[in-house]
């Protein structure tokens, strides 16, 4: 593999990845791919999806979110924890979690050697993927239209909803089938963000009692952040915007600030894949859902 960084200004954070004849020959580019997600706390990589597999996600991805519509699959594979309109998921599927479950491209696409090899070298050797023990991977169809249950999530890190379980450092993982815009809907970061030790807040995102045991903040730093988190969608000074193309990959740090913006086009599509990598002990995990699940 041969990866490359783009640093022009409309490309910020972009590597592209070329695949090489040879499998097994190491991926070059990994220094700037590390150096660049140490710094800003996300990475964007191009080419390591291929399109035929891209295709197979959205088909296969596509047939499941029908087929939960329509109640053919057990409610497990439904939900409705970050809908702004819950009624509406009698008519529309915004989300079908434990993809990986139905769709053999998505585990494919998160098991593709290149993509491990850039999460292993960003969060160690011990990456373990989030799978169907856990919160699995999730196909999410963001259409803000009429009949969807969706607009936009605020601002969060993927720590605050899981801020008492040792399973830090972790990353998020993002397919793109389709490519986003202010017309569809994008990815809002504060770069660096993760290098600030944010507060474990009173509730995490699915509105969920924060337990007792919580580490009382999250970052890799002790430096507190210059700016208070907005509870919405405000404007956070430093924030940018994080535009992808069909078959990108975004990688982003679980202590990242990010939120997702609401399209401008009624009729505009967005959707992806996501699901995450930790380094943690699975056992922690384990160990913390079923806690939960007893409270």
């Amino acid at each position: 593999m041969r990866s490359t960084v783009l640093a022009t200004p409309a490309t910020f954070g972009v590597f592209e990845v070329e695949p090489t004849p040879d499998a097994t020959e190491p991926l070059t580019g990994l220094a700037e791919i590390e150096e660049f997600y140490r710094a800003f706390g996300y990475v964007l990589l191009r080419g390591v999806v291929p399109e035929e597999l891209t295709a197979r996600m959205e088909a296969e991805c596509a047939a499941v979110q029908a087929d939960v519509l329509a109640g053919k699959l057990p409610e497990r594979y439904g939900s409705t924890k970050y809908l702004d309109a819950v009624e509406k998921a009698e008519k529309f599927v915004n989300y079908v979690e434990h993809v990986q479950e139905l769709s053999p491209a998505v585990l494919e696409a998160a098991a593709l050697p290149a993509l491990v090899t850039v999460i292993r070298r960003l969060i160690g050797d011990s990456a373990w993927l989030n799978g169907s023990e856990q919160a699995g991977i999730v196909y999410q169809d963001s259409r803000p239209g009429r009949e969807s249950g969706y607009t936009r999530i605020g601002w969060h890190s993927d720590w605050q909803a899981m801020p008492s379980v040792d399973i830090w450092p972790g990353l998020a993982f993002t397919f793109h089938l389709d490519g986003t815009s202010p017309a569809n809907g994008f990815l809002r970061v504060v770069p660096g963000s993760h290098n600030w030790a944010t507060p474990a807040p009173y509730r995490n995102v699915n509105h969920v009692e924060v337990p007792d045991d919580a580490r009382p903040a999250g970052g890799y730093t002790d430096d507190p952040a210059p700016v208070e988190m907005p509870l919405g969608f405000d404007k956070v000074t430093g924030e940018t915007a994080v535009y992808a193309e069909r078959g990108d990959v975004i990688l982003h740090d679980g202590y990242l600030w990010h939120s997702a913006s609401r399209a401008t086009d009624d009729d505009g599509i967005r959707r992806h894949v996501r699901g995450g990598y930790w380094s943690g002990p699975q056992t922690n995990y384990r160990q913390q859902f079923l806690k939960n699940a007893a409270r």
